[in-house]
């Protein structure tokens, strides 16, 4: 398997305050990786670093071999990372159309129609809803356009991050149903989780993160059955 992130050794600062201490993680071309821990450990951060919407005060990322630090976040997406942000930051008073073309800005238009079908045949329930103001879309829906429009930039890297955060059990478990639906169609997915039994669930490796360090690392499996995990975050 061909290693398509490689984050070195990166500290991030929020002026005095040391947010990232150190951190090191990779990502494999077709795996499901993921970063849990409890909230402020420090996962959101490292996303936005690997993004550039955060700067590295020391340590490197490359992004296929490409080197990130100069790269501007827009350039990030056209290079095929494409990032879904925590609380999902759709464009409310657009359409959910209208939210797809925009997750479509880096491309050429060459496969327009294409990924467009191949996001409704994904979100069905996004597809009757194509004209429908997406400010007035459920937590769930918004969700699944927030991931709709990251895939129309065709992605080969899809961060995620928190995409169960304030939804209902029920629609967490059609949101995890998606993204294995997606890694088995080839997508490679870094997932930020605090629902970290979910994520452990569906992840090939993963990476326990407290107070801005990485503390534990091991396939998805090994780390579901660890007990420091189960005892900090599967209510063991």
């Amino acid at each position: 398997m061909s290693q398509i992130l490689k984050v070195d050794n990166i500290n991030v600062y929020y002026g005095a305050i040391h947010a990232i201490k150190g951190v090191s993680l990779e990502v494999n071309e077709g795996e499901i990786v993921t970063l849990i821990g409890s909230n402020g450990a420090g996962k959101s951060t490292t996303l936005k670093a690997i993004s550039n919407l955060l700067h590295t005060k020391t340590g490197s990322i490359e992004f296929n071999g490409e080197k990130l630090a100069h790269v501007p976040p827009h350039k990030i997406v056209k290079m095929g990372l494409a990032h879904v942000p925590e609380g999902r930051r759709i464009f409310l008073q657009m359409s959910v159309q209208e939210n797809l073309e925009m997750g479509a800005y880096t491309q050429s238009g060459k496969f327009f129609n294409e990924d467009i079908e191949m996001v409704y045949e994904q979100f069905p329930r996004l597809k009757e809803r194509r004209k429908q103001i997406a400010g007035t879309l459920s937590g769930g829906e918004q969700q699944m356009l927030a991931m709709g429009r990251a895939l129309m930039s065709r992605p080969k890297l899809l961060m995620l991050d928190e995409p169960s955060m304030g939804l209902a059990p029920i629609l967490v478990e059609q949101i995890f149903d998606i993204i294995k639906e997606l890694h088995k169609k080839g997508t490679t997915i870094l997932l930020v989780e605090q629902n970290a039994q979910m994520a452990l669930s569906v992840a090939d490796r993963a990476y326990v993160m407290e107070t801005g360090r990485i503390t534990l690392s091991g396939t998805g499996k090994e780390l579901a059955t660890s007990d420091s995990v189960i005892k900090a975050y599967l209510g063991g």
